[in-house]
């Protein structure tokens, strides 16, 4: 649970960072990629607290379910974002091809996520 928080934090941490950075620092760099790095930013700040929440759903209910939608956002992120962010810098369109892989991963946390809910079974939740 603590390192799924830590990393949630991170995350949120370098988003806001990396979101300045970008506006401030790269503008000019980034020119039309600026869409594509700000997209990069918002969807690590979102699973970045994703990550937090999770880490919450972990250590009340320590259900795998939880663990795995966390890790799979981990791996969505560094993939998803992680590419954007590159494209953007390098404009080198093959790595393109990475980014959809970490939205399966994404996609694949929030189903993980969900079923993880439906095994709660504690009138805490109800």
């Amino acid at each position: 649970m603590k390192k799924f928080a830590i990393i949630g934090a991170v995350f949120a941490m370098l988003a806001v960072a990396l979101g300045a950075f970008g506006a401030h620092a790269l503008k000019e760099q980034l020119g039309s990629s600026r869409s594509v790095w700000e997209t990069a930013v918002q969807y690590q700040m979102f699973h970045a607290l994703a990550l937090l929440v999770i880490a919450i759903l972990l250590h009340l209910f320590r259900d795998s379910f939880f663990s795995i939608a966390a890790w799979l956002m981990v791996i969505g992120t560094l993939f998803f974002s992680g590419s954007l962010y590159t494209l953007s810098l390098i404009k080198i369109t093959a790595i393109g091809i990475v980014t959809p892989i970490g939205g399966v991963f994404f996609i694949l946390a929030w189903l993980f996520v969900i079923l993880g809910i439906f095994r709660i079974r504690t009138s805490r939740f109800n």
